[in-house]
């Protein structure tokens, strides 16, 4: 089957401080024919990642952030960059399989309300990442807290560990360490919200896409090899703190006033309340271990 221009996807890369991992994604991509433009975003990397663009992959656009921008404001700035009719969002430490992205065309091709696609994400070690959740309801959340969604999968609605990540289905949020959107649905939507601190704008850019009516779409037939945590894991207790902040954030924005007050007030407190304990001994090993905060 041949790829027309408007069977193509713009590839939106945001990296930090992922200089290697980003070469190799980068060597997957280029030559793939379902690629029709890519833009590499740089959060002030500081680790070579601009010389060794400007080397190596001198014809891919690159914008240079002089600071840290984030996640939601470094793929904004990508996707004003791209033109492409669907986008394809890639973490830098990610590696596109062989005919991955045909096989998401196919599913968007399927059906015009299909707005986003997601990839099987595989480990290095060849396992299969649990990548999808439900979204995160209070009632949900409190099951994970206290442990009920290991005694009874049904209440795990949120980790969805009762699932095997094998087979075609609509979910609710996948990670969007490899996520393609159909443009005109991220139109209708908006982009991301840039007021999350770090984690969460991708749930939040789902939840909107769900409730505008759109299809969200898990495909394992379109494989993406992912080192999980290959940024975010060199800064772990500031990750732990914008983890938080960004949960009560999407609560603040979504749950408030919609869900029965003393489990939205429940689930707050126990974000508030246990991020601090968490980050702090994440610090701790960081500092035994010479690592960044």
């Amino acid at each position: 089957m041949t790829t027309g221009d408007s069977e193509r996807f713009g590839v939106c890369i945001v990296a930090w401080r992922s200089k290697d991992l980003l070469r190799r994604g980068l060597r997957a991509l280029v030559s793939q024919p379902e690629v029709g433009e890519i833009v590499v975003v740089d959060n002030a990397s500081g680790d070579g990642t601009v010389e060794m663009m400007q080397t190596e992959f001198p014809g891919v656009p690159l914008i240079e952030n002089q600071h840290n921008a984030g996640f939601a404001a470094g793929n904004n700035q990508a996707l004003r960059a791209t033109t492409a009719p669907f986008v394809l969002l890639l973490n830098p430490d990610t590696e596109v399989q062989p005919g991955a992205l045909r096989a998401l065309l196919e599913v968007f091709a399927e059906e015009a309300r299909i707005g986003a696609v997601a990839p099987q994400l595989v480990l290095p070690d060849g396992s299969v990442q649990a990548s999808v959740r439900g979204f995160p309801e209070p009632s949900a959340v409190l099951a994970e807290a206290v442990g009920l969604a290991r005694l009874f999968p049904r209440l795990g609605r949120y980790r969805r560990r009762d699932w095997r990540h094998d087979t075609r289905r609509d979910v609710d949020q996948p990670m969007a360490s490899a996520f393609a959107i159909r443009r005109a649905a991220l139109d209708e939507v908006g982009w991301f919200d840039e007021s999350f601190p770090l984690y969460f704008n991708d749930v939040d850019l789902c939840y909107r896409l769900r409730q505008a009516g759109w299809r969200i779409v898990f495909e394992p037939a379109a494989k993406v090899a992912h080192v999980h945590g290959a940024s975010t894991g060199q800064v772990r207790p500031r990750a732990i703190l914008d983890s938080h902040r960004s949960l009560m954030r999407f609560y603040r924005k979504h749950y408030r006033g919609r869900v029965c007050p003393c489990e939205y007030g429940a689930v707050m407190a126990l974000a508030w309340l246990t991020m601090w304990p968490r980050a702090a001994w994440a610090a701790c090993r960081a500092f035994l271990r010479g690592a960044s905060f």
